[in-house]
């Protein structure tokens, strides 16, 4: 016997019906003599009408009040939950993140994970519950409801994996796994049996929507192992874990497409040590993440500095560079927000050359431009106009075969 994680997304738990057919889940998994824990999302829509609703109110509301008005959304899916398991003969408790004391820290709408208490949820798995507990949502040490950002019940599930040693962390999605790039862009693409968890970190952070990157992270740093399987179809899904040999055979595993991003350049910026510093420390006081980072130096003695930022940070990003810029000396601040980055990973480029090439290769012979480039031992990504992004991702898709199951060696 072992203790199963579930989590079930918004579309999983989307009415009444389909309550029921994850609670038939739960009871099948129960059956087979595991014990379980069930992560549940806010049905689907509910957190953008309460989003909507705030919004209403204050474009930009407290963080705070936000906070406790998102988190009913999971709390209304696990009191359905628990009574639809109870309805079937099947003993459940509904927990929210801080009844569970998932602690967090206090970053209002993208808090993190600190520790998870897990005593309440072992008593009532030994008592024969099913313990379903509310995703996304946790508690600082000020007794503070928080939030974890979107896809944060992923991380939910992941982290109560770890804290409880589960032998397994199943994410159940409206897609049966991970597919080698969206299909709704390339029809051909392929669901990968397997996935590393260093592959999937990168997919996920370049755009993949299939699981949170923090999700993705606590699985790799604690050893979790996490399947991606479909709410709606049967299936093995996609298992997320360590790295072996035949992996790294796969050349390449995925392209991905992020839409969601913003290229900001102060121009003509003095060229002297901590320049880099002077322009990247007041973004990161203001919380706003950075990707790619681009300097070049001109023969003026001065330098071009351009990097990547979310597009929902886009314009406080602007903003905030405007008046960096006039404190330094630079010329300008440019920004387009009409880019997307494309990527293409592969924990086997670590051993094969010329990935690069043949990619820059390709979207040159469709006539698109590359305006920034970035790579890691296991990914090389670019960015394009934003109106190329998918055409990109058809080409790349063909030009790596990725179609094609890799033969067995």
């Amino acid at each position: 016997m072992a203790l199963i994680v579930q989590k079930y997304g918004g579309t999983s738990v989307g009415t009444i019906e389909r309550i029921a057919a994850v609670a038939e889940r739960v009871q099948r998994t129960r059956r087979a003599g595991h014990e379980v824990i069930v992560v549940v999302s806010a049905m689907a829509g509910e957190t953008d009408r309460l989003l909507g609703l705030a919004r209403q109110i204050n474009e930009q509301p407290n963080g705070r009040e936000l906070d406790v008005l998102l988190s009913t959304g999971e709390q209304v899916s696990i009191a359905l939950m628990a009574m639809m398991l109870e309805s079937r003969a099947c003993p459940a408790r509904s927990y929210t993140g801080s009844q569970v004391h998932i602690l967090t820290d206090s970053a209002h709408t993208k808090a993190r994970i600190l520790d998870i208490d897990g005593r309440r949820i072992r008593r009532d798995l030994e008592g024969g519950f099913v313990v379903v507990v509310a995703g996304f949502q946790g508690v600082d040490e000020h007794g503070n409801i928080t939030t974890l950002g979107r896809g944060g019940s992923d991380t939910t599930a992941v982290a109560l994996a770890a804290a409880l040693s589960a032998g397994e962390c199943q994410i159940y999605t409206d897609v049966d796994g991970v597919y080698s790039t969206d299909p709704r862009i390339v029809p051909q693409a392929r669901k990968l049996d397997t996935v590393t968890y260093e592959e999937m970190l990168e997919m996920a952070s370049l755009g993949a929507k299939v699981l949170q990157i923090r999700s993705v992270e606590f699985a790799q740093k604690y050893n979790v192992r996490l399947r991606v399987l479909s709410s709606f179809d049967e299936g093995e899904g996609t298992l997320i874990t360590s790295e072996d040999e035949d992996m790294e055979e796969v050349v390449i595993s995925g392209v991905t497409l992020n839409r969601n991003e913003a290229k900001l350049t102060i121009l003509g910026v003095p060229d002297r040590p901590g320049i880099a510093s002077g322009i990247l420390g007041p973004v990161a006081d203001a919380d706003i993440e950075v990707d790619m980072i681009v300097q070049n130096v001109g023969a003026d003695g001065t330098t071009d500095f351009t990097f990547t930022v979310n597009r929902t940070d886009y314009k406080a990003a602007l903003d905030l560079l405007q008046r960096v810029c006039a404190g330094m000396g630079a010329r300008a601040v440019e920004g387009d927000d009409r880019i997307a980055k494309i990527s293409l990973v592969g924990v086997g480029m670590r051993s094969h050359a010329g990935i690069a090439a043949k990619m820059f290769r390709a979207l040159a012979d469709e006539g698109i431009n590359i305006r920034m480039i970035s790579t890691s031992e296991i990914k090389v990504s670019v960015v394009v106009d934003e109106k190329y992004g998918e055409l990109a991702v058809r080409t790349l898709h063909s030009a790596f075969a990725l179609d094609q199951a890799p033969a067995k060696s």
